[in-house]
């Protein structure tokens, strides 16, 4: 239990950063392609003092994320000597190509962003942080592929003598059915929480400034709004065909999700529950008639399985014990992860009606409320990882290695608690530390204010979508 407390501290930390610096480099790569087509003209300067303003704050979270990730995997041979052992002929192999291919290409055309402004030409400069971003995306590709094989173990064969599976083949895990659905729904919603920042900075300067602030932040805000709705959208839909791909694999998941002890057709989905969820004793219940069938299996009167089913299936496949998750954990988090990322929405299009009606500067209680929209889509990235890693439980790899049998059987609780206390510790004033100055750099703005722009301020940005 400490392990997973300590690996889940550390997760949950870490995942506050990747999402922010996956989104923030594409964000970053288009503002510099704006001002490289725009070079000699005032919207060209804009997006040039845009680009080096969320720059700066790119690197400062980049270099956090990695802090944080490189700890994150030492935690495998540290407190999960057994699972490394039993997975590592696989797991090995994504994790060696997000180190060796996409951390060294990230890692080199940073470096090349960072100190060859006036070094490289226009051209090879912006080409250095499109690798970035495309070495980023890269990099979380090969980590989810790597959880992805925890979710739908393929590609493996089973050695039972050696107590470990061998790679048959890495095409399979690469592309296995779990990460092809997987992969997009965390980009979009990296997509989404950038966006939110960019839209909550953006705010608190045309909050302050009104008319008068930095075009900059006009121009930002444009583009915040047009990305943010269009990764909801992209969300959405790639989370629905996420439902079904977890129905067909783990059952139990989706009907803990939904608390739906005994299977149903026509099986409604849950809004809100008030009462005992872990039993099935619900005393208030807002559904939505046949959502859960929908969301499921795409057809309305489809079956769905309870966990009291799923329970004696698993026993029935696996052997005696519990397969049941933490219900009421999965049910909230579901609902929060869903939750949250509706309301960002919400918000997004008040700020873009009130655009439209030429009245954003003077809404300062809807700015106000815009400026705290990065939270929504931070809080919803966390609890969609807590209901994706505990709602498989008991399984550390889904149907073949129990979370219990893959812990370090020689570490000490008094070391993994020591060292869980300190890291906790280290990452609360690393986390204090870059806030305060990720909020000293928002709030300064850019170093140099942007020349005013006569033409319409969405012109170019990324709001056309919507």
């Amino acid at each position: 239990m400490l392990a997973r407390w300590q690996f889940a501290t550390t997760t949950v930390f870490h995942f506050f950063i990747v999402p922010l610096t996956i989104g923030l480099t594409g964000l970053v790569a288009t503002m510099q392609l704006l001002a490289y087509r725009k070079r000699g003209t005032p919207a060209g300067l804009v997006w040039d003092s845009a680009a080096r303003f969320w720059g700066r704050i790119m690197l400062v979270l980049f270099a956090l994320g990695v802090v944080t990730g490189i700890v994150q995997e030492f935690q495998f041979g540290m407190n999960w000597s057994t699972y490394s052992r039993f997975v590592g002929d696989i797991f090995g192999a994504p994790l060696a190509m997000e180190g060796l291919i996409a951390f060294f290409l990230e890692s080199t055309f940073l470096g090349m962003w960072i100190f060859g402004r006036d070094i490289l030409s226009p051209r090879v400069h912006l080409a250095s942080i499109w690798l970035v971003a495309l070495a980023t995306t890269i990099s979380a590709y090969f980590i989810l592929a790597a959880n992805s094989f925890m979710q739908h173990p393929v590609g493996l064969v089973l050695d039972p003598e050696k107590h470990r599976v061998e790679l048959t083949s890495i095409w399979k895990v690469l592309f296995n059915s779990t990460q092809l659905v997987t992969f997009p729904h965390t980009v979009l919603a990296a997509f989404m929480t950038a966006a939110a920042l960019l839209l909550s900075v953006s705010a608190w300067h045309l909050r302050r400034a009104g008319a008068a602030a930095d075009p900059v932040h006009r121009k930002v805000a444009a583009m915040s709004i047009g990305v943010l709705l269009a990764s909801v959208v992209g969300v959405t839909v790639v989370g629905h065909i996420q439902g079904q791909i977890m129905t067909d694999q783990q059952p139990m998941k989706m009907a803990a999700a939904e608390a739906l002890w005994d299977t149903k057709s026509n099986a409604p989905f849950s809004l809100f529950a008030y009462g005992d969820v872990s039993k099935g004793r619900n005393k208030i219940d807002i559904a939505i008639p046949d959502g859960l069938s929908v969301l499921a299996k795409n057809r309305p009167g489809a079956t769905v399985e309870g966990v009291n089913d799923v329970q004696a299936a698993e026993v029935a496949k696996y052997g005696p014990g519990s397969y049941i998750p933490v219900v009421w954990l999965a049910y909230w988090s579901f609902r929060l992860m869903i939750g949250l990322g509706v309301l960002a929405a919400l918000i997004a299009c008040g700020v873009l009606v009130q655009w439209r009606r030429g009245r954003l500067t003077t809404s300062p209680r809807l700015l106000r409320v815009a400026t705290w929209t990065v939270a929504l889509p931070l809080l919803a990235n966390s609890f969609g990882w807590l209901f994706t890693e505990t709602a498989r439980q008991p399984w550390l790899v889904y149907g073949l290695l129990k979370t219990a049998d893959g812990v370090s059987p020689n570490v000490s609780n008094g070391f993994v608690a020591t060292s869980l206390v300190l890291f906790t510790g280290l990452y609360g004033v690393l986390g204090v530390i870059c806030f305060r100055i990720v909020r000293r750099v928002a709030k300064a703005g850019p170093e140099q204010p942007a020349p005013p722009v006569d033409e319409p301020v969405d012109d170019d940005a990324v709001l056309s979508l919507v």
